[in-house]
C-alpha cells in the first residue's frame, strides 16, 4: 500500500524512521516488560529487519518500468499472470537485497537479545558467561558458530527465495548480482 498511496507511505514514515534509529538494547529492554525471554529475540528481529525489507521493497516497487506495467495491462494479461510475470521479475531483485540486509542483521539483533535477556541454553547466554568469565575462547568459538550458521541460514533462504521467485515468475532470482 504504501508504494501506491502516498498518505500511507507518510503515515509509515515516522514508524520506520523509529524502527531504523533506536538501538536494539533500547527496544529489548522495553520489549522485556511485555514479552518472555525466551521469545524476545524474535520480536527484536522483526523490529529490526522491518524497515530493512520495507525501504527495500518500497524502492524496488517504486522502479517499477510504468511502460511494460502500461504495455501488459494494454495487451489485457489477467492481473495475476501480470503479477507474476511483470512485478515480480522487476521488484523481486530489490526485495532480495533487503532479505539478504536482513538476513544479516536478524542474527546480529537476535544474539544481542539473547544477551541482555538471557534465555536458558541460546547462543546469547553462552556469550554473556563467556564475558563474566573473560573466557575468550569460547567467546570466539561462539562467534565463529554465529557465523557459520548465519551463513547457512542465509544461503538457505535465498535459495528458498530463488525457487519461489521460479515458480511463480518462471525465471531465476538470485542470478542478478544476488549471488
Amino acid at each position: 500500500m504504501a508504494a501506491r498511496y502516498g498518505r500511507a507511505r507518510e503515515l509509515l514514515a515516522p514508524l520506520m524512521l523509529a524502527l531504523r534509529s533506536v538501538p536494539v538494547a533500547s527496544f529489548v529492554i522495553l520489549a522485556l516488560v511485555w514479552v518472555s525471554s525466551r521469545h524476545l529475540a524474535v520480536l527484536i528481529v522483526f523490529l529490526i529487519v522491518l524497515p530493512v525489507v520495507y525501504n527495500n521493497a518500497l524502492d524496488a516497487l517504486g522502479r517499477l518500468d510504468v511502460k511494460l506495467t502500461e504495455m501488459a495491462r494494454a495487451f489485457g494479461v489477467p492481473p495475476l499472470r501480470r503479477a507474476a510475470r511483470v512485478y515480480l521479475p522487476q521488484a523481486l531483485p530489490g526485495f532480495l537485497t533487503g532479505c539478504r540486509l536482513a538476513l544479516g542483521l536478524c542474527w546480529k539483533a537476535g544474539v544481542a537479545a539473547e544477551v541482555i535477556g538471557m534465555p536458558r541454553g541460546s547462543i546469547g547466554e553462552r556469550l554473556q558467561q563467556a564475558k563474566v568469565y573473560l573466557d575468550t575462547p569460547d567467546l570466539f568459538a561462539w562467534t565463529v558458530v554465529i557465523l557459520i550458521v548465519s551463513r547457512l541460514f542465509e544461503t538457505l533462504a535465498l535459495w528458498a527465495f530463488d525457487r519461489v521467485g521460479r515458480r511463480v515468475s518462471g525465471m531465476p532470482i538470485r542470478g542478478r548480482g544476488h549471488g
